[in-house]
Formats: C-alpha cells, structure tokens, sequence
C-alpha cells in the first residue's frame, strides 16, 4: 500500500499494511484475521491469485502478503475461535487486527472487585481515561512478532507504535495457532 511507512523486515511491513487497511475501514470494525504468506511463494505457486491481488509486478523479492481469512464469528470469544485454527503448510504466519479499550496503569487501583464481566466492561466503556485502540499483532510460525498499536484519538500513521512485545497475550495466543 503507498501509504504504508517503510520498514525494517517484512512482518513490519505486513503488520503496518493491515494497520493502513484497517484504518481505512474505519473504527468500530470487528476483528479481522489474516494469513501471512511468502510473497514469492505466492507468485510462483498461485499466479492467478498474485494477478488477483496486483503481485505480478511488484518488484519486491521478499515479503509478506496478508490475505484477509473469513469473518470472525461475533458470538464467539475471541480465544475461543483462536484454539480452532489450523493452518496449512503455506501459510508463514498469521496477524489479526481487533479494537479494544485501555485504560491508564493509574486506573488499576480504581477497579471495583467482584464484578461480572459485563459489568466490568460497562465500567471500563464509562471511565473518563479510557482509550480506544486498535492492535495488529502478527507471528511468524517460528515465533517471530510484531504488533502496531493506533489509538483512537491519534489516528495516524505517524502516531502507530510498533514492538514485538506490545501485546504479547495476543501473540502467544496466534503462536498457538501453528502448535501441530
């Protein structure tokens, strides 16, 4: 994508691309999951699908080509549907893309006890510090990871955080994914 900022290694990269297309969707989007596959790979072994997504003539030798998976089924938790993917042998890894709200450490303390799930939900969507954030974390099947952090109220390319730790709960859970 022309707007993505270059980066260092590829899963980078993959992970900034999806962060743009995520943003271009909007917020308020449900989680979307992603196969990363060897972009020269892709080339020689799917033609017709490399064509499809304009891979014919990029001059990039190396790389990650993310292909959108189907829709996260909504009434299913998230690590849930996570321990019921199995991928084949051509995927290299896998990045999914998810909003959710964060509060400040500061706010740990003012957690009330004992509440549902729901109803800390509802107190976490009313608390003044919260903020809305979108996180892309991708893993390669040796473990590999990156994550890309964009908040809602900075919502620019220039103000993405990028890390291998950011959210390492959501990258163990897609390194199990490729567990045999």
């Amino acid at each position: 994508m022309s707007n993505t900022p270059m980066a260092a290694n590829p899963l980078t990269r993959a992970v900034l691309e999806i962060d743009e297309y995520a943003s271009g969707l909007g917020w308020d989007q449900p989680a979307r999951l992603f196969a990363l596959v060897d972009t020269a790979r892709l080339r020689v072994q799917e033609p017709a699908l490399a064509a499809q997504l304009g891979l014919q003539d990029a001059p990039e030798t190396t790389g990650l080509t993310p292909i959108e998976q189907d829709e996260i089924p909504a009434g299913k938790p998230l690590d849930e549907f996570l321990g019921t993917i199995a991928w084949p042998d051509a995927v290299a890894g896998c990045a999914l893309t998810v909003e959710r709200l964060m509060l400040p450490p500061s706010a740990e303390a003012q957690v009330p006890q004992g509440l549902s799930e729901a109803k800390l939900a509802k107190w976490v969507a009313e608390h003044p510090e919260r903020q809305e954030v979108r996180m892309t974390v991708a893993v390669l099947r040796d473990g590999t990871r990156e994550s890309a952090l964009r908040l809602r109220e900075k919502d620019s390319a220039t103000e993405v955080l990028t890390g291998p730790a950011l959210v390492p709960g959501l990258a163990e859970a897609l390194v199990a994914t490729f567990a045999d």
